[in-house]
């Protein structure tokens, strides 16, 4: 907590928290809006596929030029940049005419969310370097602006699916907004007192030029990317597909279908925020493999479900069980994230291949076979994630015990 006691990173660290609200909001809403645009652009499953697809190349590209660009014209300009696209991409949305449009603005949103993600964590973790709580709470942040959408989207539609474009409307003007926040966040160049601060071993630890890819002879990088990538892969196939899932199947009435976005984002949200707690008490050693084995047992329990009750039960447990994976993931890569100044970019960017692949997969599989088969796919995602997650944990225990017996 001796961040807050500074006074620019306690302005840092509540508008980094405040922006991501933000950005929760504007990227999860491809997803509620998804099926209103299909509906209304008459759009089939493997194109519908290929622009959530989009989105996620959208970024991945951005994950890993906006770690790259603050080099060459500085932090705020480059994140300024990208994040022009949030209200670019609404307007194509709301008056574009063709697919061409239609696809290069799901591809933009992706620009905007990845500089954003790439922003806010660096942002927390150099406040609070490998700090879980203060990560598990930034991704807090962007579960309260994904649940609040979907709300606001049925608020809005009511009875009339072709309300959906004031939805749009909306997201323009807090695109604009969020911009502005952006203006106002301290910059590290300007917190010259930490610079004073930052004690020897710190120096020590950091690489030379020479080094700057220093973390790809660690197998930390390797695992912590692997395990964040089907982590992608299961999270993006979800929440891209959910809600046209249960609406093209039936299993659900579309209010009740559209409404599962907001009942998966409060339960991340309280699953995030419960994480954060819990990782005050207990190793996040211990908490990573539980989270890993909830995701599979609840994600067979959604897909199997014919019937609201357990689907509902499903999406609760699913939601909880992802909350905390990524932030407490992201984590255990936080030294060496702070060492090497582009290990982040790395990670985020091969990471989100998996989110690209993902979408296009199950909208594929859904055209040939349907949407039941294609959302199945997702469970071997899962599987793979919780293996990983097992070595990533016994890593970490092994490479520690190894440093205590060392200093021993």
């Amino acid at each position: 907590m001796n961040f807050l006691k500074d006074k620019t990173q306690k302005k840092q660290f509540i508008m980094t928290y405040a922006v991501f609200i933000a950005n929760g909001m504007l990227a999860l809403s491809l997803g509620s809006l998804l099926p209103f645009i299909r509906d209304h652009r008459g759009l089939d499953y493997a194109f519908c596929g290929l622009i959530v697809s989009l989105h996620s190349v959208g970024n991945l590209i951005s994950g890993f030029v906006a770690g790259a660009l603050p080099m060459l014209i500085g932090k705020k300009k480059s994140i300024m940049l990208f994040e022009l696209f949030f209200p670019i991409s609404f307007l194509i949305i709301l008056f574009g005419k063709s697919n061409f449009l239609l696809a290069f603005a799901f591809f933009a949103t992706g620009l905007a969310r990845g500089a954003a993600s790439n922003y806010c964590n660096t942002k927390i973790n150099y406040i609070a370097t490998g700090v879980a709580w203060v990560l598990n709470g930034l991704h807090a942040m962007f579960a309260i602006g994904a649940f609040v959408f979907p709300l606001l989207l049925m608020f809005i539609t009511k009875d009339s699916g072709e309300m959906w474009v004031y939805a749009c409307g909306f997201m323009i003007v807090l695109g604009i907004i969020t911009c502005t926040l952006y203006l106002m966040i301290p910059e590290e160049e300007a917190v010259h007192s930490d610079r004073g601060r930052e004690s020897e071993s710190d120096k020590s630890s950091k690489p030379s030029n020479r080094d700057l890819f220093g973390f790809f002879k660690e197998p930390l990088f390797y695992i912590c990317t692997g395990t964040l990538f089907f982590y992608l892969c299961a999270e993006q196939g979800v929440i891209g597909w959910m809600i046209t899932y249960f609406k093209d199947t039936g299993l659900l009435p579309p209010n009740l279908a559209q409404s599962t976005a907001s009942i998966l984002w409060v339960m991340i949200l309280l699953g995030r925020l419960s994480t954060a707690y819990a990782s005050t008490k207990v190793k996040k050693e211990n908490l990573l493999p539980a989270m890993g084995f909830g995701i599979v047992i609840f994600f067979i329990v959604l897909i199997i479900s014919k019937s609201t009750v357990p689907i509902i039960i499903g999406i609760m447990g699913f939601g909880f069980s992802m909350a905390g994976i990524y932030a407490t993931t992201v984590s255990f890569a936080g030294k060496l994230i702070r060492k090497y100044s582009l290990a982040w970019s790395f990670i985020l960017t091969t990471a989100s291949l998996g989110s690209i692949l993902m979408p296009s997969i199950i909208g594929l599989i859904a055209d040939t076979f349907g949407i039941a088969t294609g959302m199945g796919t997702v469970a071997v995602a899962l599987v793979i994630d919780m293996v990983l997650i097992f070595v990533l944990v016994r890593y970490i225990k092994k490479t520690t015990a190894n440093s205590a017996g060392k200093i021993s």
